[in-house]
């Protein structure tokens, strides 16, 4: 058993390897961070979506953005649509599990917003509809995924593609980066220098 641990912490290890070593998608998050702020500053908003660990994923996310993450600041105007269990099962019952979070998007999203899907395969259909409709809404459009970026990666402005096809491992890394996601928000909206700002112990 010992061996099974090690063998998963390796696996783990290298992927994130990877992602550190990987400056293009370096250069994507950083474009996405820049582009939320913008978003953020002129009024819009962050929407994001994603299914099961990538579910818990968004609405992470979106509590780092609503609350903090680093400092105290004012609240970043963001919404995670997998936390209405009305919509979702009106949504699903009356126009099928697939336009679950397209739904919201037409609902909420103004041009200039960001919609951020998240799908460790890059084929989630419901995430794929919703990144149509965010397009035709004129919204910026992101993605983190892996296993090549799959159907999402065409609809996306910005992607963060993990370079793996193991989900637990695009998991982990997409936490991570999710939060350097926030991080860069916060550093570009309110001019947060991290190498003098000790983060928060809040939880």
């Amino acid at each position: 058993m010992q061996d099974l641990v090690r063998r998963q912490l390796a696996q783990s290890i290298a992927t994130m390897q990877a992602v550190h070593d990987d400056l293009e998608l370096h250069a994507s998050l950083v474009a996405m961070g820049r582009l939320t702020a913008e978003s953020l500053q002129r009024g819009g908003k962050l929407l994001v979506a994603g299914n099961g660990g990538s579910a818990a994923d968004a609405q992470h996310l979106v509590a780092e953005f609503v609350v903090r993450l680093t400092i105290d600041r004012p609240a970043l105007r963001a919404i995670a649509l997998t936390t209405d269990t009305s919509i979702l099962t009106a949504g699903g019952n009356d126009y099928g599990f697939e336009a679950v979070f397209a739904r919201q998007v037409e609902a909420l999203g103004q041009p200039g917003d960001v919609f951020l899907g998240i799908s460790t395969s890059g084929n989630s259909p419901n995430i794929v509809r919703a990144l149509r409709q965010a397009r035709a809404q004129k919204m910026h459009t992101f993605g983190f995924s892996g296993n090549g970026g799959g159907a999402m990666q065409a609809l996306c402005d910005w992607n963060v593609v993990v370079p793996s096809t193991t989900t637990m491992n695009i998991q982990e890394s997409h936490l991570a980066l999710e939060h350097i996601f926030c991080m860069l928000v916060e550093r570009f909206t309110f001019g947060v220098d991290f190498d003098r700002v000790p983060q928060v112990l809040s939880e």
